[in-house]
């Protein structure tokens, strides 16, 4: 199941509400939905690949996907956070599959080590075969980052494959810079990266128990599947779902006191990236201190680490460092690359003067 939903704000100007990070091209040439797809064909064919998103960006989501059964791509009509929308997929896969075990994933993160990775997901899916688990991916820290949350592992539980499964102790926020640190050193710690895995039965049972409301709502939607009426009432009843991640909603709480299911952790180490600004792309595609990225004809006098995503017309550039310079036909942005993180405030500065069209 594959979370395709997100704005993607970051990414402005290419990235816009029925174009977001996901459905564009941002490093390679295959967008980073394809991408996520083509990395997973291997292990699940497209009858058993779902995809959730947003209803003004379903259409495009056909477009980019159309092997996949039309009935497997499921529309949002609001945001609800990674719950509702993981709760949506796994009442229409119980409708086919009632023992399914669910592999969630991104669809806008790069890995690049994908044969690995793909043994990680099956060992995953395998642990959570045998257990009402819950199963998280940790990406083994390379820096302290500030602006990812946190997984602390105990206890080894077992090796499937010969991959480590750990239990998780807890979550953290993103923390302060000198917190990380020490979360580096003690090499317990792993950045937690949105994938997760478990049974259809044990994703709704625990949905039920620490988000009772949705749940119900949920079962009444499911109530409706293969009828006449299925879109009327998911219009009416989606919006009532409460707004919630879920990691917040599941995960911390269930690894955080005695519950029923029990909060596991595989390590991932297979080049991952969530890929999350324009300055993470140019790290990405940089292959030394200083170089210049580019997209499109350039010249470069005097310049060194840029970013320019210019790809219909000559750019010149002389004498600068570090900028990010990303054109389209009807905006351009030019932002120091350390500050990249800042776009979002470009994106609602224009909701607020209501430059819709830009957005």
């Amino acid at each position: 199941m594959i979370l395709a939903g997100g704005r993607g704000t970051r990414f402005w100007p290419r990235s816009r509400t029925r174009t977001p990070k996901q459905l564009l091209n941002i490093v390679g040439r295959e967008t980073m939905l394809r991408q996520t797809v083509e990395r997973l064909r291997p292990l699940f064919p497209p009858s058993r690949i779902w995809v959730v998103t947003h209803r003004e960006q379903a259409a495009a989501v056909r477009r980019q996907l159309p092997f996949l059964p039309r009935e497997h791509i499921l529309s949002e009509p609001v945001g609800r956070n990674t719950a509702a929308a993981i709760g949506l997929a796994a009442i229409h896969i119980r409708r086919h599959e009632p023992h399914a075990r669910m592999a969630v994933l991104p669809a806008d993160h790069f890995i690049a080590q994908t044969a690995r990775y793909r043994r990680i997901v099956q060992a995953a899916l395998e642990v959570a075969r045998r257990g009402p688990y819950l199963v998280v991916l940790g990406i083994p820290p390379t820096r302290p980052e500030t602006g990812y949350g946190y997984i602390e592992r105990g206890k080894t539980f077992e090796r499937v494959a010969g991959v480590p499964v750990f239990t998780v102790r807890r979550f953290t926020e993103k923390p302060a810079r000198a917190q990380a640190q020490r979360y580096l050193a003690t090499g317990r710690y792993f950045w937690n990266a949105g994938m997760f895995f478990w049974s259809v039965e044990t994703f709704l049972d625990s949905l039920r128990q620490l988000l009772p409301k949705t749940h119900r709502a949920l079962e009444q939607l499911a109530r409706r599947l293969g009828r006449r009426d299925y879109a009327r009432w998911l219009a009416r009843i989606y919006p009532r779902l409460e707004n919630i991640s879920v990691d917040y909603a599941i995960l911390e709480p269930a690894a955080g006191r005695r519950s029923a299911f029990r909060v596991l952790v595989l390590p991932a180490r297979v080049g991952w990236s969530d890929i999350g600004s324009w300055a993470a792309v140019y790290e990405l595609q940089s292959r030394a201190a200083g170089d210049n990225v580019v997209a499109g004809p350039t010249v470069l006098l005097d310049a060194s680490g840029n970013l320019l995503w210019c790809p219909n017309k000559m750019v010149a550039v002389v004498g600068v460092d570090n900028l990010v310079v990303v054109d389209t036909p009807d905006a351009l942005l030019i932002c120091a690359r350390h500050r990249t993180q800042e776009i979002g405030r470009v994106v609602r500065e224009l909701e607020k003067r209501r430059r819709h069209e830009l957005l």
